[in-house]
């Protein structure tokens, strides 16, 4: 999937927060479990936790 990447992040996959809304770029600490990720940032995360409770 990744594998081609020279450096264009233009290439890489996106999807959004769905939290803010977003647009994530895919990151190599990522790579495992891309399907997962649903936020941006630790700041996202609390704030759809807080909202939940």
């Amino acid at each position: 999937m990744i594998s081609s990447f020279k450096g264009n992040k233009s290439h890489l996959p996106s999807k959004p927060c769905q939290q803010c809304g977003r647009e994530m770029s895919w990151r190599k600490s990522w790579e495992n479990n891309w399907e997962a990720v649903k936020y941006c940032s630790e700041r996202c995360r609390r704030q759809a936790k807080l909202a939940a409770a």
